[in-house]
C-alpha cells in the first residue's frame, strides 16, 4: 500500500497534514541556506515539499525502497547510513560509494528503465530536473504509476545549501533527525574554514572548450568556494544563472597570471596540452599548479567529487586553503596536483 498520494506537479497531503507554504527563491523556514525544499513537521508525518517543480508530499511512514537517477544522492544516503534503502539505481559503473551490488539497474539515467523501475517496487524514484525533457520523462514514469521526486541540490547556489538537501533524504527515510545532526557538523567545520578575507592569490576554474572557456558565475557553488578560500576571482560580482562564456582572449586578460588553475579536464599537464596548447599559455599551467577534481575517481569514471564532495563541502573548501597554501598533495581530498 502505498504511504502518500501522488499527482504529477503537485503532491497532495493525506487528511490530517497542515497545509505550509513558502516563498520560492527566499530561505523556507527550517533552512539556513537551501531555498529549493522546505520540510514541515506535523502531528501526522512530514511534509517535504520542492519548489522546482513544485511537489509536495506528506511522509507518515519512512521509505524504505528507493531507486536513484543521480550518483549525488548515494552520498546523501550514505551520510546517514540509509544505504539500505536504495534499491535500484541508474549508471552503477559510476557509484564510486560501495553499494551491495544487489540493486536493479535502471540503466541510463537520461532515460531510465520503467520496466525495471516496477520491478523494484520503488516507493520512490529520486530524480533530478535538468529542463523541460526530465519533466517529460518524470510524466512518462507517472503515467506507469512509478512514484518520482525531484532532488535538486545542484539548483543551489552555494556548497552549504547544496549540502543541506541531506534534509530531503532524511525526511524520506525516516532519519531526519540524523541528517539534521549530520548537516550541523557539516556546517560548523565549514563556517570555521571560512578566511575572512581575500588574499593576493589568483585562482582560474575551466578550461577551453570548441573555443569557448566557460568559467564560474559568482552564483556557482564553486566561486563560492573560491571566495570563502580567500582566493582572487574576477567574478565573484556576476550573479547570471549560468557559466560564462569567455573567449580564449578574454580568458587571458582575466586569468592569464592566475597563480593556480582548479578544476582542470586534465589527467596531466601533457594531457592538457594535447587537449588544447593554449593550456599553456597561463601562468599557472607554467608554474605547475595546476590541479583536477580527480584524485578519488575510479578508471570507469566514477567520481567521489560528485558525491562524498557534494555533501561534504568542509572538504572541498579544505581543498581549494590548500591548493592557495600550496600544501603537500597528500592533504588534499578531491583535487589532484597535475605533474
Amino acid at each position: 500500500m502505498r504511504r502518500f498520494l501522488p499527482i504529477l506537479g503537485l503532491l497532495l497531503c493525506f487528511a490530517g497534514c497542515a497545509k505550509q507554504s513558502a516563498e520560492q527563491g527566499s530561505i523556507p523556514a527550517g533552512n539556513k541556506y537551501a531555498t529549493g525544499f522546505q520540510i514541515t513537521p506535523t502531528d501526522t508525518g512530514i511534509i517535504v515539499e520542492v519548489f522546482q517543480p513544485y511537489q509536495r508530499v506528506c511522509i507518515k511512514e519512512p521509505m524504505r525502497r528507493l531507486g536513484t537517477m543521480s550518483t549525488v544522492q548515494v552520498g546523501f544516503l550514505y551520510a546517514i547510513d540509509a544505504l539500505d534503502c536504495l534499491v535500484a539505481v541508474c549508471n552503477p559503473e559510476l557509484i564510486y560509494t560501495p553499494i551491495s551490488g544487489d540493486e536493479i539497474d535502471l540503466g541510463d539515467s537520461m532515460k531510465p528503465s520503467a520496466e525495471r523501475a516496477l520491478q523494484a517496487n520503488l516507493d520512490a524514484l529520486l530524480a533530478v530536473n535538468y529542463g523541460q525533457y526530465d519533466n517529460l520523462e518524470a510524466a512518462r514514469l507517472e503515467k506507469l504509476s512509478i512514484f518520482t521526486i525531484y532532488i535538486n541540490e545542484w539548483q543551489e547556489a552555494s556548497p552549504l545549501a547544496r549540502a543541506e538537501w541531506i534534509r530531503v533524504l532524511g525526511a524520506l527515510t525516516g532519519k531526519l533527525h540524523e541528517a539534521d545532526s549530520v548537516f550541523t557538523e557539516i556546517e560548523t567545520r565549514y563556517n570555521a574554514l571560512v578566511v575572512d578575507s581575500l588574499q593576493p592569490i589568483a585562482i582560474m576554474s575551466g578550461n577551453n572548450f570548441r573555443g569557448t572557456w566557460y568559467v564560474p558565475s559568482g552564483k556557482n557553488y564553486l566561486a563560492y568556494l573560491f571566495k570563502d578560500a580567500g582566493a582572487q576571482y574576477p567574478f565573484y560580482d556576476d550573479m547570471r544563472e549560468t557559466s560564462i562564456p569567455l573567449t580564449i582572449e578574454e580568458t587571458l586578460r582575466y586569468f592569464g597570471n592566475a597563480d593556480v588553475w582548479v578544476g582542470a579536464s586534465g589527467n596531466s599537464l601533457e594531457e592538457l596540452t594535447q587537449l588544447d596548447e593554449k593550456h599553456a599559455w597561463f601562468k599557472a599551467y607554467k608554474t605547475g599548479r595546476v590541479y583536477n577534481w580527480r584524485k578519488q575517481q575510479k578508471d570507469g569514471g566514477a567520481n567521489n567529487f560528485w558525491e562524498r564532495g557534494v555533501v561534504h563541502p568542509e572538504e572541498m573548501l579544505e581543498d581549494v586553503i590548500h591548493i592557495l597554501n600550496n600544501a603537500p598533495d597528500s592533504l588534499l581530498h578531491f583535487a589532484s596536483h597535475l605533474q
